[in-house]
């Protein structure tokens, strides 16, 4: 009877991992990929049709007018006509918050909660957590699809451990956020569950993007009207290093980004399913705008401003292979035509998860600290 129990929980566990694609759907995912997909796999997609295509002119910035305009236009087009919502601080603060999961990490000092309250009801629970030993520089780190930025706790302790503060954040709908019930026009009440819902929320006057980037923008300016740090970066695996690479680009009080398996430009998306990604990477819209070559241009010019991309050769979940080679050194060149600013891309050919390795972590400190 126990045994059949058991088999039931586990079955049904199964189904609702697999059906709905909730945590740990994609962890289960690249291990299943990882023992099913030989290396050389990863390396049959052909790049030759880019070779004789001019890359170079989907990039609209030009200069520094057009770089202002476009940051400009994407604002406008997420935040719509409440501008105001950019000076917008958090809801609730909880000081010295208790949360056994981290409290093993030697040079913890403390955690401080913050909390941020959006439209239709959908929330933000952000961790900044305080070194013993500080440096006071502020690492913005960023969980991806597969859940809670707990699940990052090897790179958020690396980073406190080599004495940076650590602002800690999950995707919309992840925990430790809510996942509300909506009521839709025509449609009746909806628990939102997964990102793909939220084109259900698009309007003329309202776009879901603010879920991604409205919680960064929030905590930043409490972290800057509370706070004194030196520099700001931002490291994010996956939807996080998407969330990173949207985020650098609007808001250049982050200094230094790393998004690791994070994005590509549209061109290399299409025809490979493994690189479609959720509602939020692909608003035909939205793109328009500014396309991701332009976002990795935004995300890099300034002073004291880069952006160093990383991606696992062998990634089993997404922008695997060399594809990035394609627009390396045309962002490179791009940029260098400003007065400021950097950009490059690192390949971690050990890597055949979809992570961070802990090489990339080495590299990713060191160009923190150079």
């Amino acid at each position: 009877m126990i045994f059949l129990l058991g088999f039931l929980i586990s079955f049904g566990t199964g189904i609702a991992v697999g059906g709905f694609e909730i945590p740990p759907f994609n962890i289960i995912k690249d291990i299943y990929i990882s023992f099913t997909i030989n290396d050389d796999q990863f390396h049959k997609l052909d790049y030759s049709q880019f070779e004789t295509y001019d890359i170079s002119s989907l990039i609209q910035i030009d200069n520094k007018e057009i770089l202002l305009e476009k940051r400009n236009e994407l604002i406008n087009y997420i935040w719509k006509q409440d501008l105001s919502r950019l000076d917008k601080l958090p809801n609730k603060i909880e000081s010295n918050f208790i949360d056994n999961r981290f409290s093993d990490i030697s040079n913890l000092e403390k955690i401080e909660k913050i909390s941020i309250v959006m439209d239709y009801g959908i929330n933000s629970n952000i961790y900044h957590f305080i070194p013993k030993e500080s440096n006071n520089h502020l690492v913005i780190y960023h969980q991806g699809h597969d859940g809670d930025f707990a699940n990052g706790k090897n790179t958020i302790e690396f980073f406190l451990n080599n004495n940076y503060s650590v602002l800690a954040f999950s995707m919309p709908l992840l925990e430790p956020n809510n996942q509300p019930l909506i009521e839709l026009s025509n449609f009746g009440p909806v628990k939102f569950t997964n990102h793909d819902y939220f084109k259900f929320l698009e309007s003329e006057v309202f776009s879901p993007i603010i879920f991604f980037v409205e919680p960064i923008i929030v905590s930043l300016n409490y972290i800057e009207k509370q706070y004194n740090y030196n520099l700001i970066h931002m490291v994010g695996i996956s939807g996080g290093g998407w969330t990173t690479v949207l985020s650098s680009a609007l808001d250049t009080r982050i200094s230094k980004s790393y998004p690791v398996a994070g994005s590509v430009p549209m061109y290399l998306r299409f025809n490979n399913v493994k690189n479609m990604g959720d509602y939020e990477q692909m608003i035909p819209e939205f793109y328009q705008i500014s396309g991701y070559l332009d976002l990795y241009v935004l995300g890099s010019i300034g002073e004291n401003r880069k952006q160093l991309q990383i991606f696992n050769e062998n990634d089993p979940c997404c922008f695997s292979g060399i594809g990035y080679k394609t627009y390396e050194n045309i962002i490179k060149n791009k940029v260098n035509q400003f007065d400021s600013g950097e950009f490059d891309i690192i390949l971690d050919t050990n890597n055949k998860k979809h992570s961070i390795s802990k090489e990339s972590l080495k590299k990713i400190l060191d160009d923190m600290q150079s």
